[in-house]
Parts: structure tokens; C-alpha cells; sequence
């Protein structure tokens, strides 16, 4: 346990935070500190073919050991963390034998991790738990994924006796952003399937997931000395908030649940002179997403029409699509996952996923790739935390779909 615990947390107190506003790839140059040191790490466990190339996408290969054809597997991650919340200076902090009541992240903030309002910590009495001090998010998404892919690898190398077919591995930058799979080479990672190590509870399995865009609305006002005002001044925080009311309210992120889609306001920027908000729109339905992006450019065409001047400005861009499409015709590598779940222990839970991965992108690129748990909880904020036995659970079914793969006839 100790190992999965050392390595995890050498991962995470690197800070990988990628920005949304960068054009470069990755992101952020500090992406690239995790980067090298993977990089070394692969090479030090023994993987072949460990590379990286200019925009920090990491490949290595684990080699068949068997003489029969066996179809090339992927494992893929993401190493950059969320730029919804600081990931600088993370300060991990182990719970040993947890005991099912409040955990205290941070005595002088008060900031309680508690069972009252994250009822899932109850899933995990008894076990060793990794969680923040209540000033960072932790960077178990994704970072717990890394520690169980390279753990599953070394695992295998040390143990020749689980016979198991050619498996890649690959690491990417920037998937917070969007953009994990824009430059991923997938004819260079030359697998005939995959999986991302990117969920969350234990036993999750998971090939929907929502289809994606970002909205960014713009509200033009006019600024006019106050005093003076009546009559002249435009302040377009009051029109932004004639949009957002007009939205439907109990479609948001906190009002929804399960297949049910939303719009997410998730910044605003403003003054009087121009404000911004910025929404992202989630479906799992393709004709529901499209009517959600429809109905944001007919609010905007009927305020624009109600003041008879373009007083907001629309841009939609498409981020990601619902992968069941591309995976549905090879269900056969949602079958093995779950069968090797199953015989290490882990009742699957199969379900939709309320966001994307890089494998909802792969899969269109013509990589199926389904999402398998990491462990992680309360990913994005100070409450994050990740049971180790998760972890160890995770590094099991990496190797059993290795080995169940090896034995396909």
C-alpha cells in the first residue's frame, strides 16, 4: 500500500493546473515538470518505446509475452488538473482507518470534509484515505489514474507469470480544458482499443457520456458619467442578467441528475461597459444538446429583437460528443472490463457519465475507449479525496483485462 501511497503523492504535489486561455500545447509549462518526470519513471520500471514529443504526449509499451496474436490495449490518463480550482502547493494528507465520522482538513479555516454532506465517505470506513487540507483540490483526477496505470505496468513486468498480449500506455496533457485528445496520435499509439483511467467511485464503468459545448456570451452596454446618466448610460450587467433569468433554472449542474442534460454558468465578467458570462452545455442526447445550443441562440436573437439593437453576441463551440456511438459496435471491450472487475472483486457499477473523458474524443478518432474508475471523489475542489484500496483495486483491473485480453480466442 505504502508504494501506491509514495508514488501517488509525488505526482500530485506537482502542480499541472492547465488554463483555458493559453493557445500553446501543453497549456501550461509547468505541465511539463509531471511530464519528464513520467517520462523517466517509465523508462526506470522497464517499459520500451518511452516517448514524448513537443507537446508533452507521453507513449510507452509494455511488450506481449505471449507467442500467440493478441489485440494491442491501451491505458490512457490525463496529467494536468482543474483550472476551476488552485492546484499549487497541494499538501496531501493520509487518514488511516477511517472511522465514518467528520474529517478535518483545515483546523484554523474550519473546513470539515464530512459524511453529513458527502455521503460516499461511508463506502470507505476502515480504509486509508487521501485527502486535501482544504486549500487545494487534491489532483486525484487524474493523477490517481497515472499512479495505477504505471503501477499496473510494473506490476506486470515484475510478475512474467500473467501472460498478456502488446499494451500502450499513454499520458496527455490539458484534458480539463478539452483539448487531452486534440494531438494525440493515434495511428502512432497503434492500439485496436482502450481505456481512460478516469473515473471516479470503485466498480465504475462507463462508454456514454455527455455530448459537449461551450457557450460565451457577450453583452454590450454604454458607460456614461452616472450623474448624467438617465436616459444614455447601457449597463450591461442588468441585460446579462436578463439572459441568465431567462434560462430554464432547474437545468443547471445542481438540479439535475443521471441522463438529464443542463446549462452550466460557470464565469461571468463585468461592468457596465461589456459583460461575459460563459456557459458550458451538457446532453446525453444529441437531439436535446442540439435544441439546448439552439435555444441560447434564440434568446439572443429575441433580446437583440426586444432592443432593436445587437446588444449580445453568441459564439458555440463543440467540445465533445457522446462516445456509446463509436463503443456500442464493440461492446466486447466493455464485456472484458467488466468481467475483470468482476473477478477481482468489484461489483460494476455501468453507468452514463455526467462529463467526458479523453475517450469520449479517442473514440471518434477511432480509438474505442471506454472510462474505468480511478477511485477518486469530489473532483475540482478542496474535498477531493481518493481511498488507496481504490487505487489498489484499479491497479487489479488493469491487469486482469490484460490478462482476460490474452486469453480472447
Amino acid at each position: 500500500m505504502q508504494h501506491i501511497i509514495d508514488r501517488f503523492i509525488s505526482y500530485v504535489i506537482i502542480d499541472t493546473e492547465s488554463d483555458p486561455e493559453s493557445q500553446s500545447t501543453p497549456s501550461t509549462k509547468k505541465q511539463w515538470d509531471l511530464a519528464n518526470k513520467l517520462v523517466e519513471e517509465l523508462k526506470a520500471i522497464g517499459l520500451s518505446d518511452v516517448t514524448i514529443d513537443e507537446n508533452a504526449y507521453i507513449m510507452a509499451t509494455l511488450p506481449s509475452n505471449v507467442s500467440h496474436n493478441v489485440p494491442v490495449i491501451g491505458f490512457v490518463s490525463h496529467f494536468d488538473t482543474s483550472p476551476d480550482f488552485t492546484g499549487a502547493h497541494v499538501k496531501p494528507q493520509i487518514v488511516n482507518d477511517y472511522d465514518g465520522k467528520d474529517i478535518v482538513l483545515n483546523a484554523e479555516e474550519n473546513i470539515i470534509l464530512s459524511p453529513d454532506y458527502f455521503e460516499d465517505l461511508l463506502l470507505y470506513k476502515g480504509q486509508t484515505l487521501i485527502t486535501t487540507d482544504g486549500t487545494t483540490l487534491l489532483g486525484a483526477d487524474d493523477k490517481a489514474g497515472i499512479t495505477e496505470i504505471v503501477t499496473a505496468m510494473e506490476y506486470l513486468i515484475n510478475h512474467p507469470e500473467i501472460k498478456h498480449g502488446t499494451i500502450r500506455i499513454g499520458f496527455t496533457p490539458d484534458e480539463e480544458i478539452g483539448r487531452g485528445a486534440h494531438k494525440f496520435d493515434v495511428e502512432k499509439f497503434g492500439a485496436d482499443w482502450a481505456y481512460t483511467m478516469d473515473g471516479s467511485q470503485v466498480g465504475e464503468l462507463e462508454y456514454e457520456n455527455f455530448n459537449a459545448a461551450g457557450a460565451k456570451i457577450k453583452v454590450k452596454g454604454k458607460i456614461v458619467h452616472p450623474g448624467y446618466a438617465k436616459g444614455k448610460m447601457i449597463n450591461s450587467m442588468y441585460y446579462a442578467s436578463e439572459f441568465i433569468n431567462i434560462l430554464p433554472r432547474l437545468e443547471t449542474p445542481e438540479c439535475t441528475e443521471g441522463y438529464e442534460g443542463f446549462f452550466h454558468l460557470h464565469n461571468i465578467e463585468g461592468d457596465v461597459e461589456e459583460t461575459t458570462l460563459q456557459y458550458i452545455i451538457r446532453d446525453h442526447d444529441k437531439d436535446k444538446f442540439e435544441a439546448r445550443k439552439a435555444l441560447l441562440e434564440k434568446v439572443v436573437l429575441d433580446l437583440n429583437t426586444k432592443y432593436q439593437r445587437e446588444v449580445f453576441q453568441i459564439e458555440i463551440k463543440d467540445q465533445y460528443f457522446n462516445m456509446k456511438e463509436k463503443v456500442e459496435p464493440v461492446m466486447h471491450i466493455v464485456d472484458i472490463a467488466e468481467e475483470a472487475m468482476k473477478e477481482v472483486g468489484i461489483t460494476p457499477l455501468i453507468k452514463a457519465i455526467r462529463g467526458g473523458t479523453d475517450g469520449s474524443q479517442l473514440s471518434y478518432m477511432g480509438l474505442p475507449c471506454p472510462n474505468i474508475f480511478a477511485g477518486g471523489h469530489n473532483f475540482h475542489g478542496r474535498y477531493e479525496y481518493v481511498p488507496v484500496e481504490s487505487m489498489q483495486k484499479a491497479v487489479e483491473v488493469i491487469c486482469k483485462i490484460a490478462e482476460l485480453t490474452a486469453q480472447q480466442k
